[in-house]
């Protein structure tokens, strides 16, 4: 089973018959778990402060993508230096927060739960609109292929008060 994707069992009770309406059959359910805090990130994947870049997840389809949540603020350490009286979110660093979204979806693949995933190529990749302290970075990334069950493929995008930010393809390989 897949680290965090099943986390609640219910049981419903449904008739079986019109004869055995007063017998009943326990029916089992599982959920799938959507929303990953900061600390469910963490056990998935090996990034730490101040290069965990992903604040939350806000949806998870298991095995084909991620949504997740980069809240910028001004007391980042790359704004020190990227730009003194002028901070920007440098691009490689959005790319990076997009990569672990990725990660998210490669991590829970079955049979993939203890790899570490680095990127094998960057492709595409535009930059649309600055990110700034203060803008909350929404990041989609969408599980295209998986190859020789050890490289991925992926398309991320990234957004800003619903404007697009960066958008490209991500490659991955698993390193053992």
């Amino acid at each position: 089973m897949s680290i965090l994707t099943e986390v609640n069992t219910t049981d419903t009770t449904v008739p079986t018959s019109t004869e055995q309406q007063s017998t009943n059959e326990t029916k089992t359910t599982s959920e799938i778990k959507t929303t990953f805090t900061s600390e469910e990130i963490q056990k998935l994947l090996p990034h730490r402060y101040p290069f965990l870049l992903v604040d939350k997840i806000i949806d998870y389809v298991p095995g084909k993508l991620a949504i997740g949540v980069k809240n910028v603020t001004v007391n980042e350490p790359q704004f020190q230096g990227h730009f003194p009286g002028r901070p920007l979110m440098p691009g490689v660093l959005i790319v990076e927060a997009m990569a672990q979204v990725g990660g998210i979806v490669l991590k829970q693949l079955p049979g993939f739960e203890d790899g570490l995933f680095v990127f094998a190529g960057i492709d595409k990749v535009r930059f649309r609109r600055q990110v700034v302290p203060g803008d909350q970075l929404v990041m989609t990334v969408e599980l295209l292929t998986v190859k020789q069950r050890r490289f991925g493929k992926m398309q991320a995008r990234a957004e800003v008060d619903g404007q697009l930010a960066a958008e490209g393809e991500l490659m991955f390989s698993l390193i053992n």
